[in-house]
């Protein structure tokens, strides 16, 4: 991994700048306000048109379990990503990220995917949408399944309005259940150059 020392103020404009050029920021904790630029060598995605869906998952989305949503609750998206759990006690999320991605937010650059039952929020994810590219960013559950059925939902919006590239950074087991790849930053750079080229909204 590629990690920037430079501590340069970070604007909504560079931060999308950076997302065209395979950059994305990551702070070390929720208690230190920098943040740091991050190139894996390694990259993480899904292939849109190899997503696989679990028989068990498939079968909870055809039972409606939650009503999705799009974009209604972005701050409450971004305080569940940033919650500790089960296998994560702490969060990289700090007050820089949260500004930024907010702002982006109301840029029209940032969008979330929500699981609600009964008016409550209990799953979600966000990340950011440049031309044809969608850059996932973080999710996260308060019931069994939430977060992995808005997963489906993002990808079938991404499939339906044109993208061609769904990056998820990272790969995890979890991850890799859905079809995510690792590619070599060269691969992806090539992925990411074709996405730039073409338009594609998330709304």
């Amino acid at each position: 991994m590629h990690r920037s020392e430079d501590r340069l103020k970070i604007t909504p404009q560079l931060l999308i700048k950076a997302y065209s050029c395979g950059l994305f920021p990551m702070a070390e904790s929720a208690d230190d306000p920098e943040v740091f630029w991050v190139e894996p060598e390694i990259r993480g995605v899904i292939p849109l048109d190899q997503f696989h869906i679990p028989k068990s998952l498939a079968k909870t989305c055809r039972q409606d379990r939650f009503d999705i949503r799009f974009d209604t609750a972005f701050s409450a998206v971004i305080d569940g990503c940033a919650e500790s759990g089960p296998g994560r006690k702490k969060t990289w999320i700090n007050k820089t990220i949260r500004d930024l991605y907010t702002q982006l937010h109301e840029l029209g650059h940032a969008h979330c995917v929500e699981a609600w039952r009964d008016d409550m929020l209990v799953g979600g994810l966000y990340g950011v949408s440049l031309r044809g590219a969608f850059f996932g960013e973080s999710m996260f559950s308060r019931e069994r399944d939430a977060s992995k059925v808005c997963l489906v939902h993002l990808v079938k919006r991404l499939r339906q309005n044109g993208f061609v590239l769904l990056d998820t950074q990272f790969t995890t087991d979890h991850l890799k259940r859905f079809g995510a790849l690792d590619i070599p930053k060269e691969t992806y750079d090539s992925l990411l150059s074709e996405a730039m080229m073409i338009e594609a909204s998330f709304v």
